[in-house]
């Protein structure tokens, strides 16, 4: 990515960034590239779960012939108990680029990305083909990607689940809020995560939300995530390749430079 202004690019934009609590930096570095301002709404903070019982679990987890892990928070979590490269087994799996890199960055050599970073990309991927018997450990935290172990179950396998870090709930800020009624048009949305979507939602006002149905453009990570989207009538959306910082930069430049946003 580029660190060189974009003159194609109108000045004076706004990124809605819904990613947890202190991971927003990657995203507004990239935003100040293109002359946009990001503001943060953190639908939660993230939070390592404690005691002998957490860590015997991911033992039993990480001794499966496969194992999952859903983001680069479970990868972090799981590192502060177990010397994760010692204790593979077999092929680690996970739903996209960034905890894969998370998991190669510690030394763990046999990992496994999909193309389509999502639920049903992972669900792809050659080696859960045939998973009728297979012990699965996914390593994750309560409440997420339940779409993944769900179908790994129904497909046959027997899913060891290790919840490694928590979702602390945020309250909306709204002095934030009011930062963003005073922002630069156009607003666009990041949205790489669905329960993020749908906390941040359910906070806002009608006012609000019928604000956003007119002066947002969602740039959503995945197919799943577009109609979700949609089905708020967040009908402005744009489709990013993942939820990478390069893949919604991407997409911001798409929705930026589009006629309809000149």
């Amino acid at each position: 990515m580029t660190s060189m202004p974009d003159h194609t690019i109108p000045t004076g934009w706004t990124l809605i960034s819904l990613r947890p609590q202190g991971q927003h930096a990657g995203l507004r570095r990239a935003a100040a590239r293109y002359g946009g301002t990001t503001l943060a709404f953190s639908p939660w903070r993230l939070r390592r779960l404690q005691g002998a019982a957490v860590e015997q679990r991911l033992n039993q987890a990480l001794a499966c012939p496969r194992v999952v892990f859903t983001s680069p928070a479970a990868v972090a979590a799981a590192a502060a108990w177990v010397d994760l490269p010692a204790a593979q087994r077999g092929p680690w799996l996970t739903v996209g680029e960034g905890t894969a890199r998370a998991l190669q960055a510690l030394g763990v050599a046999d990992v496994q990305a999909p193309q389509r970073m999502d639920s049903e990309g992972l669900l792809g991927l050659p080696a859960l083909d045939n998973v009728q018997g297979l012990q699965i450990g996914v390593v994750t935290a309560p409440g997420g990607r339940g779409l993944i172990a769900a179908q790994l179950q129904r497909a046959g396998a027997q899913i060891l689940r290790s919840d490694v870090y928590e979702r602390v709930p945020l309250r909306l800020p709204r002095r934030t809020l009011s930062r963003l009624a005073q922002s630069a048009t156009p607003w666009l949305l990041a949205v790489s995560s669905g329960e993020a979507l749908q906390r941040f939602w359910q906070q806002l006002s009608p006012a609000w939300q019928q604000r956003l149905r007119q002066q947002a453009t969602v740039l959503a990570a995945s197919e799943r995530l577009a109609a979700q989207a949609q089905a708020l009538s967040l009908q402005r959306v744009v489709r990013s390749e993942g939820p990478t910082v390069a893949q919604m930069t991407a997409a911001a430049h798409a929705a930026l430079t589009a006629p309809a946003a000149n």
